[in-house]
């Protein structure tokens, strides 16, 4: 490695550059760093411990809500049922072969993990497990004790982690991706390499991307993330002609409203199998989007309203005492457990009343959800209710008919955002032309187009990073070594 420097200016040289120090980014790192290649990762966190998604997680590793080290054939069916076929096969295909040796990869790092129980279908957790109760616990735990044991993997493999570093701008030679550029206080810093690994997340935290892509005020969605995901390397990408993937849709959970205040009622409990069993109703008092689809789905028409903090959740006793305590951390007790607001009355009409709906309006749609139910009509109602559907983390449908009724406040929180670059099965940026952007590869969050669609599939975010981050260092590897 060369480093120079002038002024305010230095330059820094290696065979490869990662930008973004989560799972994908030291994934795609590390496998380049061990085809020995010389390997700097940039990271815009300056503390030892930065905040990123991948260190705060709760460290489930699935695909679709399936072990990882399931065959590729019940996998990419997996993938095709989550996004009812929205994903490409060969991608699909691609992830669904590599879970399995990624996982296996990822032992050999000396990470450990558990089988973390019934209530998460038994699915394989980083550990130690963070604690089972509502708010963020992440110290020593899951992801963040995952990421010290890469950052000393890559650097005893010889690689280079440097923090403190946004990164700004590719450098780009005769259509090749051969850098990236990066500020660090008043300082640039040029990075040259022959191959650019984009691995900085998604777009989450970017209001104004936020705003042009998924919901008219950004502002009322609950950051139920790290606050890191900028959309950096998306936009740099970008800017030298990448093509993107759909991108209205992100990964997240139904909240209790007052989440956007109360910090003890985010990430857990959510709200997702009270409403998946009940109903959510807009300020006008009715349904606005299919509860059936499960929270991720929900948390997204919610975040589409023209008020997104105007949801709210209608159940009764009967889907509180049973799909109210599904999940660990689930809604029931925690949500009051933590602070959130429950309004409860023994009349829809008074429920209604207590919590600022119209009244009117608010019983004729209960009753018209109940009758649906009985007379088998739930297809038919407008918006529709799916009664054939029960994603992983939904709930069948229940009558509200069991007082006390409840109604709880909603928001949505958004993890991490779908959407993003157009890749190939080799993880190579594409260009809005057509074919790869030489020398430019993406993984994690930072890619699209193995999530989303019409049914807002979704397939997992670690083991999206942790699969396409090998698949990228790999093929890093394999550019720099055969040019």
């Amino acid at each position: 490695m060369f480093i120079s420097g002038a002024g305010n200016m230095t330059t820094q040289s290696a065979d490869i550059i990662v930008v973004g120090g989560g799972l994908a980014g030291f994934s795609a790192a590390i496998t380049a760093a061990e085809a020995g290649l010389k390997t700097i990762l940039i990271e815009q966190g300056v503390e030892e411990r930065y905040l990123c998604n991948s260190r705060i997680c709760i460290g489930v590793l699935q695909v679709a809500l399936l072990d990882m080290r399931s065959s590729t054939e019940t996998l990419a069916k997996a993938i095709d049922d989550s996004t009812r076929r929205y994903v490409d096969p060969a991608l699909r295909d691609k992830f669904a072969s590599e879970a399995a040796p990624s996982f296996r990869w990822l032992a050999t790092q000396g990470i450990r993990t558990i089988n973390a129980g019934t209530q998460t279908h038994n699915l394989v957790t980083l550990a130690p497990p963070v604690p089972r109760q509502p708010g963020l616990h992440w110290q020593g735990r899951a992801g963040d004790v995952m990421l010290g044991q890469l950052v000393a993997k890559l650097k005893a493999l010889g690689g280079t982690l440097t923090r403190g570093m946004q990164a700004r701008e590719l450098i780009m030679a005769d259509g090749h991706c051969a850098g990236v550029t990066a500020v660090s206080g008043n300082e640039t810093h040029r990075f040259e390499s022959r191959a650019v690994v984009l691995a900085d997340g998604g777009f989450q935290a970017n209001t104004d991307l936020l705003k042009r892509f998924i919901s008219k005020h950004p502002e009322r969605l609950l950051q139920r993330n790290a606050k890191s995901g900028r959309g950096s390397g998306l936009m740099m990408a970008k800017a030298v002609g990448a093509k993107l993937t759909d991108m209205e849709c992100f990964y997240g959970h139904i909240q209790s409203r007052d989440a956007m205040d109360n910090p003890e009622l985010w990430p857990y409990p959510t709200m997702d199998f009270p409403v998946g069993a009940g109903i959510a109703v807009d300020q006008s008092g009715k349904r606005f989007a299919d509860e059936g689809l499960g929270g991720v789905a929900m948390a997204n028409a919610i975040a589409r309203l023209d008020d997104p903090s105007g949801a709210v959740a209608i159940f009764d006793q009967n889907i509180w005492e049973l799909s109210g305590k599904t999940y660990v951390m689930s809604a029931n007790p925690f949500v009051k457990v933590a602070g959130g607001t429950i309004y409860k009355a023994d009349t829809i009409e008074a429920l209604a009343q207590a919590a600022g709906l119209p009244v009117d309006a608010t019983a004729s749609t209960v009753a018209g959800y109940n009758r649906a139910l009985t007379d088998k009509t739930l297809p038919q109602q407008t918006p529709r209710r799916t009664d054939d559907y029960v994603h992983a983390w939904g709930s069948a449908p229940v009558p509200i008919v069991k007082a006390p009724f409840y109604a709880v406040p909603l928001c949505a929180g958004i993890t991490y955002t779908m959407g993003g670059l157009k890749v190939d099965p080799q993880a190579r940026v594409q260009h809005q032309n057509g074919g790869p952007i030489e020398g430019l590869y993406a993984a994690g969050g930072t890619i699209g187009g193995l999530e989303g669609g019409p049914y807002t599939g979704y397939t997992g975010g670690l083991a999206k990073a942790l699969v396409w981050g090998r698949i990228a260092g790999g093929d890093a590897a394999r550019l720099v070594k055969g040019s």
